[in-house]
Parts: C-alpha cells; structure tokens; sequence
C-alpha cells in the first residue's frame, strides 16, 4: 500500500524559533553560573517588541535584556522595517521566583517523604512523555522530518555564508514522502518559503533554492520528474520574523520532536530546565527508545512515561514496537526499568542535563542532531 506523510521545519528566525532560542539562552546563562537554578523562562515577541516572562530561582546573577539582544543579533536580525533590530527592539522583562507550592514538590520527592526513596526530588509537573526511533535514516528518525530539518538548516546556512545574499532570516520548509508497504520510496513534494529583500524576482529565487538549497541536501535517487517543488508559493514574503508575525515560546512542538510521526504529550522544550520532566524525560525517551532499535529488538519503537507532579518514579511505562520487535515488548520494558533510574534526578545525572547545553538544541529538531554532542543521542549496548 502506498501512502504520503509530511513534516515540516522552521529556520532559527521564524518569530516561534526567535522565542525558544531567547528562552533557552537564557536557561544556558544561569546554568552556567548554578547547575541548580530552577528556569521556566517564557518569551513572546511582536511588532519590534520582545516581553521575557517565566519564573526563575538561581543564585546567579543574569542580564536577561542583554542575553536576549545577543541571541536576537546572532539570529541576524538588524532590520526594523522588515522583521526586528536587535539594538532597538523594546524589550520587557517581567520574571518572579518559582512557586513555593511547586518547589516542595521538586525539592522532595513523595517517595522520599515515605522513606521509599530517600533523598530524590519529584517531578516538576505531571504529564506524558514520548520517545520514537526508527530505521528510515542513519540517525533512526523518521525521513520526512530529518530531511525538513536539514533544508532549515541549509536554508540559514546559504544566508549566514551570503551563497544567497538576499534572503532575510525568516522561513519554513515542508517535504511530503511517498511510502510503499511503510518505506519510504521517494520525495513527493518540497515546500520552502524564505522571507527575502523586496527588489529579487521569485524566478530567480526558485532557481537560488533549489540550486543552492534542495539539491545539496536531498538524495538524488528520492527525486524524480513528478516530485513537486513549491517555493516561496505565495510569492513576496518581505516582511517577516516578529514584524510578519507575532512569536511564542514553546509553539513548535511537532517541529522540535518527530515531524507528527509519532505522538506527542503536549508539553514543550525551550526555556525549561531539566527538573521539568516535559523535557529531560523526553529526551530520556528518545535514549532509550533510539537504544531499543540501534540494538536490533526493534525496527520501529514509541515510548511513553507518564509522571506525577511530586513523585519520582514514573507512573506508566508504555512501549509500541509496531510489530517490529524480535524480543516480546514485555522484555523491552523489563530491560528498561532494570537498566535506567528513570527519576528526575536520574535523568539529570545520567544525561548530564545541568550543563549550559540547551541553546544547540532549539532549533533544527532537539532529536537526530549526532553532531552536536547531545549524550540523549548516544548508542549504548543494552
């Protein structure tokens, strides 16, 4: 049976992006300065103004207007007439402490009140988490989001080393793959639309991307003489970024995880430090759920955990191999549970997530990336 599937991406500076980078440089600063600080650090941004709200508890001392100019102006945006200028944008900062009723959640455990778990921390919240693997890319992500993903990133790349020197910061990509029996056979369509300067002509702009863009980061063998380019398919896209449209941290989920290839429990990644289990235990369950098919007891893996705002341990533990497994799923989470300390200090210490590392996880998906050092991503022999 054949079927299509789509995912889509973002560059660094669609106004969503803007905001997560700002959140989680700011998360990076005071990690730097107290592994322990507590940081949810929300970000809006809209019509030459950037509003940091969030709740932070950290002994460090932190100039967030700066941190926000800085990630602002290394984006690239310098034009208040078209998207936003770092140096002249408006920026409010509005942030209190975390909430005493949280953080004696956080600082103490249940199981530690009861004397089952002595001296672990709770959840920061209650929520559900997923992790998924596959075997459609060296990485073992889907192929439809790591492909969107790299046209992003090539998309910034081509105007940070001015390969084309007209486009502007702003832009998002969509590929559509065509599966046979559940593999991915070819590329059915590319979307790519990138905010550029007023005067380029859109045939002009097609030939760039897809010169420039689309043929140095698609296999070759994926494209044939029905796959469908769409670029820039509204035409001009001159305004843009926070100019275009407003900004918030936390929007693009789907982008930061699977593409919609597998589910998603709704709970997003910037700005957030790891005692917040909607994003340490994702990235707990991307380790183990990459680890699951990287040792061959499954082609296909989707993991779920599901926490209690207070408690350590994970409530649930859910594991679908789509019939792909060469153990009974059972084992698999037998193995999981003997292996791992799935607790929110465990995951801190084993992932080492107390490090100033989050800024190279904003954008271009916080899974897949092998380059960046990203411990979630190591293969490990079960």
């Amino acid at each position: 049976m054949r079927k299509l599937f789509t995912s889509e991406s973002v560059t660094e500076g669609h106004p969503d992006k803007l905001c997560d980078y700002i959140s989680d440089s700011i998360l990076d600063a005071y990690l730097a300065e107290d592994k322990n600080s507590r940081v949810a650090a929300e970000t809006v941004a809209g019509k030459g103004e950037i509003y940091i709200t969030g709740e932070i508890s950290s002994t460090a001392n932190v100039d967030i207007e700066q941190i926000a100019r800085n990630a602002i102006k290394e984006i690239g945006y310098t034009n208040a007439e078209t998207d936003i200028d770092y140096k002249t944008c408006n920026i409010i900062v509005n942030v209190s402490k975390q909430s005493p009723d949280i953080a004696q959640g956080v600082d103490k455990s249940l199981e530690d009140k009861i004397g089952e778990e002595v001296g672990s921390e709770g959840a920061g919240d209650q929520g559900l988490m997923f992790g998924f693997a596959c075997s459609e890319t060296p990485e073992l992500m889907p192929l439809p989001i790591s492909l969107a993903h790299k046209l992003a990133k090539r998309l910034s790349e081509v105007r940070k080393e001015k390969i084309i020197d007209y486009i502007r910061p702003d832009g998002k990509v969509q590929v559509t793959v065509e599966y046979e029996d559940d593999k991915p056979i070819r590329i059915d369509t590319i979307v790519v639309s990138t905010q550029h300067e007023e005067k380029i002509s859109m045939d002009k702009l097609k030939q760039d991307i897809i010169k420039n863009v689309v043929k140095p980061v698609v296999p070759v063998n994926l494209l044939d003489e029905n796959t469908r380019y769409f670029i820039n398919p509204t035409g001009r896209f001159v305004m843009g970024g926070p100019l275009g449209d407003s900004g918030l941290t936390g929007r693009k989920i789907i982008v930061d995880t699977y593409g919609g290839y597998s589910r998603h429990g709704g709970g997003a990644f910037s700005g957030k430090d790891p005692t917040k289990v909607d994003r340490s235990a994702a990235y707990m369950a991307r380790h183990i759920a990459k680890n699951i098919v990287a040792n061959g007891y499954a082609k296909k893996c989707e993991i779920q955990f599901a926490y209690s705002i207070g408690v350590a341990k994970p409530v649930s533990i859910y594991v679908d191999t789509y019939g792909t497994n060469t153990i009974p799923e059972e084992k698999i989470i037998e193995k999981i549970s003997k292996t791992f300390d799935l607790t929110p200090r465990g995951i801190i210490k084993y992932l080492g997530l107390q490090n100033p590392i989050y800024r190279k996880t904003t954008n271009y998906g916080h899974f897949g990336k092998e380059d960046c050092g990203l411990s979630w991503e190591n293969i490990i022999k079960l």
